[in-house]
């Protein structure tokens, strides 16, 4: 299925980001007017099998931070990093922020979009930061990735599914969930499905697009990851997916070179003019 198909219907809502003043290579607020259809509550309730209705949202309520690389310009299209975080503000390393630049990912993130939000809205906030940066800068389509943190690990790896015709990448640090209840290796402990997926977008999801799963020797999620890697991904047959596992690592954001690592795994394939 054409990842075009399935986004084509929903562009007609966009609206343009509130006027700021951005600085290329400084971390600069922004806002949204409106959200896309393709975030309503019809479309986040068919895409995670939901039984309930989420509660009111209201994008243009919400604050987000974008870094756009001092070498960004228009005619040279970009990659989109969306960043779900486990807190209140949307924070990443110097470090992390110099190894976007260089790959050629624009960073937004929502505020607001913590662990102790529900989830319904923090994948709303993803998506409308997706559909109203594309309105604003030249972006890549093939280079479109989701990613978080912990809590913001477990609600992107469950976007970087149900929205496979919108994210061609994921990378969950240190969390994940998945679809299908999921045996640790050792089979002492099972970690129950958390999202059903629209069938067509799985589908899509396991063909085309990329993940990877980060976890460190220390990190108290590791037996879950692992696993999820093992009997969920790898399992369910999704054709690119890798298990990133750092040497003495806890429950923390590695340094950048993981980072890095795990953008290369999602490039692969695609070709970046430097």
């Amino acid at each position: 299925m054409s990842r075009l198909l399935l986004i084509l219907p929903f562009l007609t809502a966009l609206s343009f980001a509130a006027d700021v003043a951005i600085k290329p290579g400084v971390r600069s607020p922004i806002s949204f007017k409106v959200s896309p259809q393709v975030s309503d509550n019809a479309q986040i309730k068919m895409r995670m099998h939901a039984a309930e209705t989420p509660p009111p949202y209201d994008v243009s309520m919400e604050k987000f931070d974008i870094i756009v690389p001092k070498k960004y310009k228009k005619g040279d299209p970009h990659g989109l990093f969306i960043w779900v975080s486990p807190s209140p503000a949307p924070s990443i390393s110097p470090e992390w922020e110099a190894v976007l630049a260089e790959k050629k990912l624009i960073f937004v993130g929502a505020h607001n979009s913590g662990n102790n939000r529900e989830v319904f809205a923090r994948m709303r906030m993803a998506v409308d930061a997706n559909d109203n940066m594309r309105e604003l800068y030249d972006i890549d389509d093939k280079r479109v990735y989701v990613s978080g943190f912990s809590g913001g690990g477990r609600v992107a790896s469950m976007l970087g599914v149900t929205y496979a015709d919108m994210f061609t990448g994921t990378i969950a640090f240190m969390g994940t969930n998945f679809y299908t209840d999921i045996v640790t290796l050792d089979k002492s402990e099972v970690f129950e499905a958390r999202y059903i997926p629209h069938e067509e977008i799985a589908a899509l999801a396991k063909d085309q697009c990329r993940y990877v799963l980060v976890t460190g020797e220390k990190d108290f999620n590791l037996k879950n990851t692992s696993a999820v890697f093992e009997n969920g991904f790898k399992k369910e047959g999704f054709k690119a997916v890798e298990l990133m596992n750092v040497p003495g690592q806890g429950h923390q954001p590695p340094k950048a070179e993981w980072l890095k690592k795990a953008i290369e795994f999602l490039d692969a394939g695609k070709t970046v003019k430097k």
